[in-house]
């Protein structure tokens, strides 16, 4: 095994993406569990810069990190919801999802730690900046503006959600 310095990066980072997400499952407030998303979205940031993809990490940091996070916080704040407590009484349930999740994690490391990964070197000449946009805006652009729609219509349907609730 080869113990270099973007090997611990890869660890902290992938430690950090998966407590995120742990987090954002455990938190029962969604303003905690938008910002537990956008920490996990900023460690795999981190992890697209180690595989040289600074473009894609920046888009990561731009697109998800900030904009789809900013936009659920909008939608939260912008609508009512009622803070609910929940109840105590389910411990065995937790122990038992904690001990099922923590043997599907072994179990997979494992299957992971086995497999073996055929070694090619990919051309990094071929994919360029200049390529990526060929193909986005050439072949994908009806999908990407369909994407745009969508996230202005659900922050439209958001703000006229909150006004009929304040007007009742």
């Amino acid at each position: 095994m080869n113990l270099s310095g973007e090997f611990f990066a890869f660890l902290i980072f992938s430690l950090m993406a998966i407590g995120g997400a742990v987090f954002m499952i455990s938190f029962t407030r969604v303003v905690h569990m938008a910002l537990a998303m956008a920490f996990t979205f900023l460690s795999l940031a981190g992890m697209y810069v180690l595989l040289n993809a600074e473009f894609v990490a920046v888009v990561q940091v731009l697109i998800y990190t900030g904009a789809v996070t900013i936009l659920m916080l909008f939608g939260i704040m912008l609508t009512r919801h009622r803070d609910e407590e929940r109840e105590d009484g389910r411990r065995w349930h937790r122990l038992l999802s904690f001990v099922g999740v923590t043997a599907f994690g072994l179990i997979l490391l494992l299957t992971i730690w086995r497999l073996p990964f055929p070694e090619s070197e990919a051309d990094p000449a071929s994919y360029t900046v200049q390529r990526l946009g060929e193909i986005v805006f050439r072949h994908y652009v009806i999908p990407f503006e369909l994407t745009s729609v969508l996230l202005l219509v659900a922050l439209v349907g958001a703000v006229i959600l909150a006004k009929r609730e304040g007007q009742s």
